[in-house]
């Protein structure tokens, strides 16, 4: 059973400025991410329940809500500056 994926309106209009080839890229991602979600991303330490995923030096937020199969995509940026949002 996978997991429904809800991007964060910031997260959302961020992904639609990138080019078409990185989109893609993030699309692959979320798609291994609804299937297996704590095999694609890591534990953030201190951060409140937070996971990090990467593609290249992209880096995407989320947040696991395993009792409603949810994944919400809260931040989506350059490794450099995405945590600093947090």
């Amino acid at each position: 059973m996978t997991y429904r994926i809800t991007l964060a309106r910031h997260a959302n209009s961020y992904l639609e400025r990138l080019e078409v080839e990185t989109q893609e890229r993030f699309a692959d991602l979320f798609e291994r991410l609804a299937e297996a979600p704590m095999e694609h991303s890591k534990q953030l330490t201190g951060r409140g329940g937070r996971r990090s995923a990467r593609v290249g030096a992209w880096r995407v937020i989320l947040q696991i809500d395993a009792p409603n199969r949810e994944i919400l995509v809260s931040d989506i940026g350059p490794r450099g500056q995405v945590y600093r949002r947090l």
